[in-house]
């Protein structure tokens, strides 16, 4: 759902595209349990070069969805409720 967003991510286009903050918002409203979603987040973007964390962390904000917890390196996803 969150592949949409790669270019942004890196840097590539200056804002998240449409397909991304879609995929953004329906990740989080599929997501029942968000100490998992971050976790799988956390996985999934650790493995990645090129990638942005100020990128990364404003992706909710500038889609206009509001997720209670940072998507950061930094993040304790067992702390996420």
């Amino acid at each position: 759902m969150l592949a949409p967003c790669i270019m942004y991510a890196t840097g590539r286009v200056s804002a998240p595209t449409g397909g991304c903050c879609d995929g953004v918002r329906t990740l989080n409203s599929a997501a029942a349990d968000h100490q998992t979603t971050c976790a799988c987040i956390k996985q999934q973007t650790s493995g990645m070069g090129g990638l942005r964390p100020d990128l990364v962390a404003g992706i909710p904000s500038k889609c206009g969805v509001n997720i209670p917890y940072a998507i950061s390196p930094s993040t304790d996803c067992s702390r996420v409720h």
